[in-house]
């Protein structure tokens, strides 16, 4: 087995990624092929799902991107989550990542997303280099946007909000398992 570190420094701070690549045991092995005969082996030879963590840019693009890391990502390690649970955590994410982008970033800043999925809920935390916190927009129909934090209300009411970071402010909303 291989493991593999690599530190990405950022404007949200920085991200640690560990890979563990494993390889299957080949006759050119240098390993006794009879020692291992009827052995079990102790952990499994697939690959480790994604990463908790995704760096953006600071561009409008990001926010596709995001929707299908956390696709991916929920649907890798809640394989039993409903699509609508799927569909919502994904909608939120974006509407996240869009506000940080459009709201909290300057070009050339880094976004960061970390997600954490258990059995009752999905965590989306979106980070970003500007300590203002979002605020609700009056309502208007003149305007195309605006709209993202009374879909994060509807969506996720009385579960997301703001902390303080070292380098900027979080963003996190929660999205119930369905059952």
């Amino acid at each position: 087995m291989t493991t593999t570190e690599k530190h990405l420094p950022g404007a949200c701070g920085n991200v640690r990624s560990t890979v563990h690549i494993e390889r299957p045991l080949d006759a050119d092995s240098d390993i006794d092929q009879k020692t291992i005969r009827g052995t079990k082996p102790t952990h499994s030879m697939r690959q480790v799902g994604l990463p908790p963590v995704l760096l953006l840019a600071s561009r409008p693009e990001s926010a596709g991107v995001a929707r299908t890391f956390v696709r991916e990502y929920v649907g890798h390690h809640a394989p039993r989550a409903s699509e609508d649970h799927v569909e919502t955590v994904v909608l939120v994410t974006c509407e996240l990542v869009t506000n940080s982008i459009r709201y909290g970033t300057e070009p050339g800043d880094l976004v960061r997303v970390v997600i954490d999925v258990d059995d009752s809920r999905t965590r989306v935390e979106v980070h970003d280099p500007v300590r203002r916190r979002p605020r609700a927009r009056p309502e208007s129909s003149e305007r195309d946007r605006g709209r993202g934090l009374l879909i994060l209300d509807s969506l996720c009411a009385g579960r997301w909000g703001v902390k303080e970071i070292p380098l900027g402010k979080a963003v996190w909303a929660e999205v119930k398992a369905r059952r």
